[in-house]
């Protein structure tokens, strides 16, 4: 968890009580400072039909148009992938059989970029064909669709068997298509399903699945059937008979899901606990490094945000009357001086009361109220 410095805090402490606290099915206040931030990433290049583009920084390239040695038959035996290598892609070997990845991984982003032979032989079905089976289970359809109709669950784009794409965005054959996926597998406890598993689709940036459910693994001729898949599991590229070519496959790991542990959605409120009580012990270790009493004060409630704990309640109550009692020893231009932390302060205490963790008579939230009232800091 990334928290504030004592540096930070002195700029940013107004912003830690500003949106609504956390709640029974979210651990994350709004607008929370503890909340981690997202990684920085380097954004790749974007493909053209001639010219495969650059995967984002923190992308796993599973083909960078080299080699084949992230990939191996998908036979029982296991060997080398025996595809052809050529010119940056690699070109399904016919009969050949399926590969796979030697690396296995479960909810991804996932790139793909194909293209269908240029010379046109075949029609429906047999024409340009192969498939992308995410996990191993769920094939996206790859087809020559230009000008060649089949049946709509079998379009390029089409979750296989369940789904059709909502528009056919095909460039002419010999040109490269480039598949954008989002999968997200089905979850099943003590065999009911706790969330299903989802698919997105873009098709040379064209959206044709959006959000589709997924209720088990695909099937030729066969309605799937609901069940889990595993935590992970390779990627599969069929072997359909057809010479098509792919390139630039990577993909991004997905962070997990409320219900397999993430923190970012609705949570239960066994879950959403659990958290908030991780969230405010941290704080409070924080809190006992702050060599300085304010910061220390602002941590301590801050940390009452997520769990109520008497010692910490005390601690942060006993440091706010410290502080007070200092006010009054001022002489008037120091304490003028104090004016904006006096009213950041003034802030706290009535987010704190206003949410339930600090009551609206206690004695140094009136008194600040007092003090910035006699001061006329209250007025504009």
């Amino acid at each position: 968890m990334t928290l504030l410095s004592t540096s930070m805090l002195s700029a940013a402490f107004g912003q830690v009580f500003y949106g609504d606290p956390p709640d029974d099915h979210h651990p994350w206040a709004i607008h929370d400072q503890n909340r981690p931030k997202p990684p920085v990433v380097t954004p790749g290049t974007f493909s053209t039909p001639e010219q495969a583009g650059k995967p984002p920084s923190d992308a796993i390239v599973l083909f960078d148009g080299k080699d084949l040695s992230k990939w191996k038959s998908a036979k029982e035996e296991g060997g080398p992938a025996q595809w052809l290598v050529k010119d940056g892609y690699m070109e399904v070997v016919a009969k050949a059989g399926d590969i796979r990845t030697i690396e296995e991984f479960g909810d991804c982003q996932l790139h793909v970029e194909w293209a269908a032979p240029a010379k046109v032989e075949g029609s429906s079905q047999g024409r340009g064909n192969s498939g992308i089976f995410l996990m191993g289970l769920c094939e996206v359809q790859v087809l020559d669709c230009y000008n060649n109709e089949t049946y709509a669950d079998g379009y390029a784009g089409s979750v296989y068997g369940v789904n059709p794409p909502m528009a056919n965005p095909l460039r002419p054959p010999g040109q490269f298509q480039v598949y954008d996926i989002v999968f997200r597998r089905p979850i099943y406890r003590e065999g009911k399903v706790v969330d299903p598993g989802y698919v997105t689709v873009f098709v040379n940036g064209v959206l044709v699945q959006d959000h589709t459910p997924l209720e088990g693994p695909t099937g030729h001729m066969r309605r799937t059937t609901p069940g889990p898949f595993p935590e992970r599991g390779p990627l599969k590229l069929q072997d359909h008979g057809n010479p098509v070519r792919f390139r630039n496959i990577w993909y991004r790991k997905l962070p997990p899901r409320a219900v397999e542990g993430g923190t970012d959605g609705w949570l239960t409120p066994e879950a959403t606990m659990a958290k908030r009580r991780e969230i405010a012990e941290t704080i409070r270790k924080d809190a006992a490094k702050l060599p300085t009493p304010l910061p220390r004060m602002y941590r301590l409630f801050e940390s009452l945000i997520y769990q109520k704990d008497a010692a910490a309640q005390q601690e942060a109550e006993d440091l706010a009357r410290q502080y007070v009692a200092s006010l009054r020893q001022l002489p008037p231009d120091q304490l003028t001086a104090k004016k904006d932390e006096v009213k950041r302060l003034d802030t706290v205490f009535q987010y704190l009361n206003r949410h339930g963790f600090l009551a609206a008579d206690f004695g140094p939230k009136v008194e600040v109220q007092k003090l910035i009232k006699d001061q006329r800091w209250d007025k504009r």
